[in-house]
């Protein structure tokens, strides 16, 4: 049996229905229900910042992660199989607008909840930094004084413009991928790589 890491939210949702091309049967969760078994899939249902967690542990096989998830946690932690395409979002650096950063100052504060992605970005351009870590409601820190502007996902921008805020510059593109434990990756070579084959095929059509 491949046990599959499942994001909650639009992620999982949109991994079902590929795994529903792959084997031609339907994949829903039962209401309220984390565990789906079908044939020898057993899918399980976690939080987004959870998957590589379950994965690393081996308590999954594989995953379905975003490449903001992986780079902001711990790229090595997992083996990044496949860019399934979906899920797909930015990592922006954003202000209000009509108040541009001021990178001239001694040091600038930035609010996220990806303190690593936002760390390295300005770290590369010897910006100094104050990183305010926040668990959400991100684009109301710079609207209120806690912080010169922000690090965020965005997907399609609307409740950043519905806050007076703007886009800045992208920091990177991020879509979710199928990432494996190396042990079980070790272990269950073929049936991973079977699997890895099929969703690429069904991608690519």
């Amino acid at each position: 049996m491949i046990r599959i890491a499942l994001p909650k939210g639009r992620i999982a949702k949109e991994s079902l229905e590929l795994f529903s091309r792959v084997f031609s049967q339907d994949f829903n969760f039962e209401d309220r229900k984390l565990i789906l078994d079908k044939d020898n899939l057993r899918f399980l249902l976690v939080r987004s910042q959870d998957v590589l967690t379950y994965v690393h542990y081996q308590a999954a096989d594989v995953g379905v992660v975003g490449l903001d998830v992986i780079e902001e946690f711990d790229e090595n932690s997992v083996l990044k199989l496949l860019d399934l395409h979906i899920g797909k979002c930015k990592v922006i650096i954003g202000s209000p607008v009509g108040r541009d950063i001021d990178y001239q100052k001694t040091q600038i504060k930035i609010a996220t909840k990806m303190p690593t992605i936002t760390h390295k970005y300005f770290s590369k351009k010897a910006i100094p930094l104050e990183i305010i870590k926040l668990y959400g409601s991100i684009e109301l820190a710079p609207l209120v004084g806690l912080s010169d502007g922000i690090v965020d996902i965005v997907e399609t921008g609307v409740t950043m413009k519905q806050n007076n805020l703007k886009i800045d510059e992208v920091i990177m593109e991020s879509s979710a991928y199928l990432v494996a434990n190396h042990n079980s990756f070790y272990q269950k070579q073929k049936e991973i790589l079977d699997l890895m084959q099929s969703l690429s095929e069904k991608l690519h059509r």
